[in-house]
């Protein structure tokens, strides 16, 4: 009896037989210009969303998308470890923080998480609860869930303003940060400003 093929070599060979070694990421130096920070979604790929070559993009992916307050505290980060590495070792000249319409994150948020998923979900989403209290209306034709996913990308741009070494990057114009959001279904990418407003991409 033939073993059953692993999906994932199948697909590293198939790689290797239909891409040039010049696009393989072990030979693209890595001096990414950008970070992202997007959510952990298995449909959500930002190199693929933004046709970006391997080395291109510094990926940091989590639940929602959320970039945490600054707490240089000893406890283990990972996000915030991810970003200091970006910023400062990396030096990236942008940071774009990636969101995407229908946000698995963002849903927990407003019905509470799933029963069996609770030891570090409710937690790590607990931390964007603030932009629930804030909601006092919804702007026209639009969702509780699609206008609060807006609101925890501006809750990250703040958070990430929190960091020193990123405010003073953005301060001196040596970094630039940027927030987006994904809509799948219509192939769209908005623009999300700090002033609640969206604005589709050109």
């Amino acid at each position: 009896m033939m073993s059953e093929v692993d999906p994932l070599i199948a697909g590293f060979e198939r790689g290797l037989a239909s891409t040039p070694l010049s696009r393989m990421p072990w030979s693209t130096p890595r001096r990414p210009h950008t970070a992202v920070v997007a959510c952990s979604d298995a449909g959500v790929d930002p190199e693929r969303l933004f046709d970006a070559s391997p080395g291109e993009l510094y990926v940091i992916r989590n639940l929602g998308g959320l970039v945490p307050e600054y707490a240089p505290d000893g406890g283990c980060h990972g996000t915030s470890a991810a970003l200091e590495y970006a910023v400062r070792v990396l030096k990236v000249r942008r940071v774009v923080l990636l969101g995407h319409l229908g946000c698995d994150g963002v849903h927990a948020m407003i019905n509470g998480p799933l029963k069996n998923a609770q030891d570090f979900v409710f937690p790590w989403m607990e931390q964007a609860e603030t932009v629930i209290w804030n909601l006092h209306r919804l702007e026209p034709g639009r969702s509780v869930q699609d206008q609060l996913e807006d609101d925890v990308l501006r809750l990250s741009y703040a958070n990430l303003l929190g960091f020193p070494w990123v405010r003073d990057r953005v301060s001196s114009g040596s970094l630039k940060i940027d927030a987006f959001k994904h809509d799948a279904k219509r192939s769209r990418l908005i623009v999300v400003t700090l002033d609640g407003r969206q604005i589709a991409a050109d």
